[in-house]
């Protein structure tokens, strides 16, 4: 990144609007990028990316709103990753949805999945039983309605529809003033006839009463077993779509309004991107997170190191994902506000350890507390001096001396030293009669020993070592404390970048245009099974990837985009005969046209299974079963690029150095050198204890620990 340099032309945008903080990264034509930051603005969250913009252009002395016009005429591509859906979700401000299910299930979200009674517990009320309760219902009782009629387990109808009770279902739940009704009915995704006739039925009532609604079927918009996630599933789109939907069109209002000419595009949570008008949008409701580990695979595939563990930290949360052979693991089911949802999620892992987190003493025990609340950006930190008086995380780093309170976001945020300080001692020291610079290192020791714990915890619940696995820390935070909590883990390598603040845009911006679809099947291939079946079990995984294919080709074309640049990649979820978990299977052929390439795909299941488990745990005589298939369809798009250049001398130019500073670590004051991230190049190493600070991020080196840049300006924690 060179920050000092007027860039050719702005090629790629791409943002990220996190809880506290809209992260912009902007790439130029030559690979060179800016990081623009601004406190996120979630009533219109227009409003912060565009701030965000200006503060990313302006760090290469470019005035945006001046210029604005010539500089988005002429980006390529503009890529959004934020939490406008899971926000609607979360607070319940989404669409009031009807849903119609199958006669006898109407009490589908009080009853609920029983694992959901469990979901998003800790870990000491998973010990008390008879704490556990489920969720509050997405939907209430009396928006449920049952409809006769039944597809069985094979495609069949075994009950016709009784198209009586679907008009006074439809009626009622008009009359009840829902705005959307979501349809949910049993085999659907085998046999989606009930669904269909069942919308062109609500469709006919809807025009006699004069009032139309959307009528969101779970055939397609998540055409796989498991009902109670693919139930709610259908319901999150029916109720936080038009909502997220609108935030992103004013996004998109606010960047044609200066001169951008295409359409925004945002991040899925399965990793791909997809125009603003997707048909399946409720994909992006996850997709704040997801960006970091789309540019730690990017990072993977540059650097040539296959495994790595990514710790994002930030004001909120400290965000742990997992990348295995360059990719990222994928969850067929994601769990949102204690419920189950069925949409393909990239595997992230989210602890209460973030910058904004409240410092505060428990009465009982007189013993520090972190969280679980969080100051967010408004009002902030007592530092921001806005008017919050409760100490955080990162008043306890600002009174410490790591963060510089003059540097803050470069100069742009003043930050209150003393008022930090007073409250610290006010609320906290006081009460336990000690130093608040004791206080606040230890602060820092503790949230870094439960993000270490949530690093080891994290590959060894997998049967995962850390000597196979490097780090990458991102996030505005996650560079500071780099240090302390990978400490005493044995892992291969440790790397943080001068771009961490702005990594999950920067993730963002490195995929192409991707939509990913799946179906769920019933493949069963008994062991010894003869060419004949396999040729016809063949037949029907072939069938089910034609059918996705043509979909994606649809969903493609309603974006606006050229369906010939397309390509497909099959996916099949291949398991052995009565195992309960399968695994996810790149098929080596495009289709099945022979009982020898039934064998090549269930050859490739054996050897991820032997590599996932072991050899020995190999059950070939049980047969395979695949009850899903899917495909991923991906259009290129121009991404950014790392430039390597050649390492420099190990010792820094004069001119990186800014001075000296006093830090309280290992429990005294110690002077610590202070360096510009910016100013250092490739071959560069830097030895504690030292500062490192950019404007939207610092690593800290304790003494004993060495800082090397290497010819991607990777920075590596030796």
């Amino acid at each position: 990144m060179d920050s000092r340099q007027e860039p050719l032309r702005a090629q790629i945008i791409a943002c990220d609007a996190g809880g506290t903080m809209t992260d912009t990264i902007i790439v130029d034509a030559q690979g060179r990028f800016s990081i623009g930051k601004a406190s996120t603005t979630p009533h219109d969250q227009s409003i912060g990316y565009i701030e965000s913009l200006a503060d990313g252009f302006g760090n290469w002395g470019i005035d945006f709103g001046d210029r604005a016009a010539a500089l988005l005429g002429s980006v390529d591509a503009i890529v959004y990753a934020g939490t406008a859906m899971l926000n609607a979700l979360i607070t319940g401000t989404g669409s009031r949805v009807g849903v119609i299910v199958r006669r006898g299930d109407e009490d589908v979200f009080i009853h609920q999945r029983v694992s959901q009674s469990w979901l998003g517990l800790s870990y000491a009320d998973t010990l008390h039983h008879a704490a556990h309760h489920y969720p509050p219902p997405l939907v209430p009782r009396r928006l449920v309605h049952g409809v006769s009629g039944r597809i069985d387990c094979l495609g069949k109808e075994v009950i016709p529809l009784a198209e009586q009770e679907i008009r006074q279902a439809v009626e009622a739940l008009l009359d009840e003033g829902v705005e959307s009704i979501a349809v949910c009915l049993l085999f659907s995704y085998i046999n989606p006839a009930h669904e269909l006739a069942l919308a062109g039925i609500a469709r006919d009532v809807m025009r006699a009463k004069g009032r139309e609604v959307p009528v969101h079927l779970s055939c397609k918009l998540a055409p796989i077993s498991r009902e109670q996630g693919r139930l709610n599933t259908v319901w999150l789109h029916a109720a936080a779509v038009d909502t997220g939907r609108k935030q992103y069109e004013a996004i998109e209002r606010s960047l044609h309004q200066r001169g951008y000419r295409n359409p925004l595009q945002v991040v899925l949570s399965h990793g791909g991107v997809a125009n603003i008008r997707y048909s399946r949008l409720h994909e992006s409701a996850f997709s704040g997170p997801i960006g970091g580990l789309l540019g730690a695979r990017f990072m993977a595939r540059e650097l040539g190191i296959d495994n790595w563990i990514c710790a994002d930290m930030g004001g909120t949360s400290f965000d742990v994902g997992l990348i295995r052979g360059q990719e990222p693991l994928i969850e067929r089911e994601v769990t949102i506000t204690r419920r189950i949802f069925n949409m393909p999620t990239l595997m992230m892992e989210t602890i209460t350890a973030g910058m904004g987190l409240y410092v505060t003493v428990d009465p009982v025990t007189q013993r520090i507390t972190l969280g679980p609340e969080s100051a967010g950006a408004d009002p902030g930190p007592v530092c921001y001096d806005k008017g919050n008086e409760t100490p955080t995380v990162m008043d306890c780093a600002l009174i410490t001396g790591l963060i510089n309170p003059h540097n803050y976001l470069g100069g742009k945020v003043r930050l209150n030293v003393d008022k930090a300080l007073r409250m610290l001692e006010e609320k906290c020291a006081r009460s336990l009669n000690v130093d608040p610079c004791y206080i606040a290192e230890g602060v820092l020791r503790l949230i870094a020993s439960q993000m270490k714990e949530q690093l080891r915890t994290t590959l060894s619940i997998r049967g995962l070592s850390p000597v196979d696995y490097h780090v990458l820390a991102y996030g505005g935070a996650g560079p500071l404390l780099l240090a302390l909590y990978t400490e005493g883990l044995p892992f291969k390598g440790v790397a943080t970048v001068p771009w961490a603040a702005g990594f999950s845009a920067f993730g963002a911006a490195t995929v192409d245009l991707m939509h990913r679809y799946e179906k769920s099947v019933g493949i069963v291939i008994p062991h010894g099974a003869g060419d004949d079946w396999k040729s016809r079990m063949g037949e029907a995984i072939n069938a089910a990837w034609d059918e996705l294919e043509s979909q994606a080709r649809d969903d493609f074309l309603d974006e606006g985009l050229e369906v010939d640049a397309v390509a497909f990649k099959p996916i099949a979820f291949v398991r052995y005969g009565a195992q309960m978990e399968d695994l996810e299977i790149r098929s080596p052929i495009r289709r099945i046209g022979s009982a020898s390439d039934l064998d090549r795909l269930l050859e490739a299941f054996e050897r991820q299974y032997e590599q996932t488990y072991a050899g020995v745990a190999k059950h070939e005589r049980a047969g395979f079963e695949i009850f899903d298939l899917g495909i991923e369809a991906s259009i290129p798009k121009v991404k950014p690029r790392l430039r390597r250049r050649a390492p420099a001398s190990p010792q820094p130019v004069a001119s990186a150095v800014k001075g000296q500073r006093r830090i309280h670590f290992d429990g005294h004051w110690q002077e610590a050198t202070i360096y510009d991230m910016d100013a250092l190049v490739p071959g560069n190493e830097v030895v504690g204890p030292a500062v490192i600070e950019a404007a939207t991020t610092t690593c800290f080196l304790p003494i004993g620990r060495k800082l090397r840049m290497d010819e991607l300006a990777v920075m590596w924690l030796e």
